[in-house]
């Protein structure tokens, strides 16, 4: 095996880390998001784990980040919650899932 072949072997390695990366970093913020918002909308219990659980799983169904933000300010339109707050809070749930995912290491 060549230098040139070990180094496009890691290339490959690192690019297969990073996006298993991302892809748990963004199914955690999405729950983070989801749990947020739902404490907004006033669930609790079993009803906010499933509103949390349904972002998981839209993003899943390769729904963009601009459409799950679009459901979740549509949902807290109606309590007075900005699209802007939203996005603020999405990208805190991003960090804060970064943080998590970093400290499970």
């Amino acid at each position: 095996m060549t230098t040139f072949d070990k180094r496009e072997q890691g290339f490959e390695a690192k690019f297969v880390h990073d996006e298993e990366l991302m892809f748990k970093a963004t199914a955690r913020s999405n729950k983070l998001l989801g749990l947020w918002a739902a404490t907004q909308l006033g669930l609790s219990g079993d009803a906010a784990a499933g509103y949390a659980t349904a972002l998981v799983t839209d993003h899943l169904e390769n729904h963009s980040m601009d459409e799950i933000l679009d459901k979740v300010a549509g949902d807290l339109a109606a309590k007075g919650v900005a699209r802007e707050q939203v996005a603020a809070r999405l990208q805190e749930c991003m960090h804060q899932a970064l943080l998590q995912l970093e400290a499970d290491k």
